[in-house]
């Protein structure tokens, strides 16, 4: 229903009989192309893409116990977009297919890199680590990335539209091409629930259950990969999608990361079409990116969580 609305609402308003008949009866109108080519198109790219951000952000929050892990806050997107910026650089490339795979690259340098860094601190892997690390990370990263659009008017042009985060205009190939990716990283996340269940309970329990730890933290790590990796390829960096709705649905359904990671699929999907849909009313005729909307979201819950469970 959430689709329908999001194809209904916009700068054209389509009457609901009109959407049915073009997703159903297909009679090459104007208005029916529309809805075929474009509405639908760019709702389903945000149910996926909020789907994918809104259950990496789960799987890190449950691996690490850190109440704060997001695949933007932890620098996940920022170190793709630097993939996708220097790739543009350097080689001058425009390919869908070669941003999708940089994405995928700078998304596991950048989740290695911070799990690495922050368990040199002191107390190894705490949240607290892991929180300041990729903010380091995403600072370093997003200066470098700057640096690079500085310097290269042509990769400005380039990327600059894909840097914004949005859903709109987007290839939907690529958004086919992605897709088994962002499968096989949900079916990944949706199979560990009952031990990303344990492990956030913490890793001595963990062990002391029998559970592979290790291969459990590989396993996540994949999936987190391709979710984010395939998100910000489709999209561009778009944050705290993967904080927001963690939260919500631990509110909801409890601690249980087998429902924990399907509920967060439905709602991030949910989150990023209202977003699109607010992105697309708030300054008609003109569109704001979905990643301000959601930004506006949630830098508020960012620093209530920051001020109030890190504290414990």
């Amino acid at each position: 229903m959430l689709l329908v609305a999001s194809m209904t609402l916009g700068a054209a308003k389509i009457p609901l009989s009109t959407i049915y008949a073009a997703l159903t009866e297909f009679d090459g109108s104007t208005e029916h192309l529309i809805v075929q080519t474009i509405r639908l198109p760019r709702s389903l790219i945000a149910a996926l893409v909020g789907a994918a951000l809104a259950v990496a952000g789960a799987l890190m929050q449950g691996l690490t116990r850190n109440p704060l892990a997001d695949p933007e806050i932890l620098g996940i997107n920022s170190g793709a977009a630097l993939a996708v910026a220097i790739a543009v650089f350097l080689f001058g490339t425009s390919s869908p297919i070669i941003y999708a795979g940089c994405a995928f690259l700078g998304a596991a340098a950048t989740a290695v890199s911070v799990y690495f860094l922050a368990s040199l601190g002191r107390g190894g892997l705490t949240p607290l680590n892991l929180t300041l690390v990729g903010a380091a990370l995403e600072a370093l990263f997003y200066s470098l990335m700057t640096s690079i659009l500085i310097v290269s008017q042509r990769t400005l042009d380039e990327i600059r539209f894909w840097l914004a985060g949005s859903v709109a205009d987007r290839d939907f190939t690529l958004f086919l091409q992605l897709l088994p990716y962002s499968i096989i990283g949900l079916a990944i996340a949706f199979a560990l629930g009952r031990q990303i269940t344990t492990i956030s309970l913490g890793e001595d329990v963990a062990r002391s259950l029998g559970q592979q730890t290790v291969w459990v933290k590989v396993l996540a790590a994949v999936s987190i990969v391709l979710l984010a990796g395939s998100a910000v390829a489709i999209a561009g960096p778009i944050g705290f999608v993967g904080l927001i709705i963690p939260h919500i649905v631990r509110f909801l359904v409890g601690v249980d990361y087998r429902w924990i990671l399907p509920y967060s699929a439905v709602f991030g999907a949910i989150l990023l079409l209202i977003s699109d849909i607010g992105a697309r009313l708030l300054l008609q005729p003109q569109e704001l990116p979905v990643g301000v909307m959601t930004a506006i979201a949630g830098a508020p819950f960012f620093i209530y969580l920051a001020r109030w469970k890190i504290k414990r």
